[in-house]
């Protein structure tokens, strides 16, 4: 029996399956406190036997190192309650001897992508969620990005678009990336959740300027072959194509050509990347 758990900021996702990445059941229910969160998985888990393995793709910042004393653990989250939190810990008690693999919710699925998705045949691949949060997981060589922690794309620093005077909403540092064009940031910023607003809204043309800014500075640091961006407020029509336009314009022509295929794409797996990727991880 082969697991995973997607712990996400506002959904958790748990499911059996394969190691190649196929889902054989899931169950989605919200996050909410961490021992009930834990527990709710756990418990359906163990209604359909012993997982020899689980996969774990988690929101961070989380400890993804072995070997490290916060390997394990939720870190500096703004999530009530989270942080400091062991995740690894109560899957043992549970299952002992159970093969846990962790890594975060946007690496894993990265990896889904790259295995099954939009991004079969790339070994340099970046894919952006814009959620609740926003990060990135990285594919480079084939390889999972990993160090000092992981990728904290969404907290880079991005130049402020012309005329821009939001101060941002994140807990940390206001006006990175995060802060300025999360789905909180969306919401704060024009009083209406991205769900809700128009395509012609011009939120999308903000949003696609920060996002493609991001997404040089990936470019300039890990040269990725191509970037996907998921996560529900990228859902909105035209945004993938008016983010690579932008990009286009302010890499100068420096980075160009980057290829007869479309550089910035949406996910194929959609919403299930997070889940298929925890799956696969247990076969990393």
């Amino acid at each position: 029996m082969i697991a995973g758990i997607e712990l996400g900021g506002t959904k958790t996702v748990v499911a059996t399956g394969t190691a190649g990445g196929l889902v054989h059941e899931e169950w989605r229910f919200p996050t909410t406190t961490p021992a009930q969160t834990l527990a709710q998985a756990l418990g359906w888990l163990a209604e359909r036997g012993v997982p020899e393995a689980i996969g774990v793709a988690a929101f961070g910042p989380v400890g993804i190192v072995k070997g490290r004393p916060a390997y394990g653990k939720v870190l500096a989250t703004p999530k009530p309650g989270w942080a400091d939190f062991s995740i690894v810990d109560p899957l043992l008690e549970a299952f002992p001897g159970v093969r846990v693999t962790l890594d975060t919710d946007v690496n894993a699925a990265v990896l889904a992508e790259a295995k099954l998705g939009a991004g079969q045949g790339v070994e340099d691949l970046a894919y952006i969620t814009i959620g609740t949060g926003i990060g990135a997981g990285i594919l480079s060589g084939g390889h999972l990005i990993h160090g000092a922690l992981h990728p904290e794309f969404g907290h880079f620093k991005v130049p402020r678009m012309p005329g821009d005077g939001f101060a941002g909403v994140c807990s940390f540092h206001g006006d990175c990336l995060e802060g300025l064009a999360s789905g909180p940031s969306i919401a704060a910023r024009w009083g209406t959740a991205a769900a809700d607003l128009a395509v012609d809204h011009p939120a999308w043309d903000t949003e696609a300027w920060y996002l493609a800014h991001g997404a040089l500075a990936l470019l300039g640091i890990v040269s990725p072959a191509r970037v996907i961006i998921g996560g529900g407020v990228s859902q909105a029509e035209g945004f993938h194509a008016k983010t690579e336009r932008i990009l286009n314009e302010i890499a100068g022509g420096y980075f160009l050509p980057l290829g007869e295929t479309p550089y910035v794409v949406p996910p194929l797996l959609g919403q299930q990347a997070g889940i298929v990727g925890a799956l696969l991880l247990t076969g990393v």
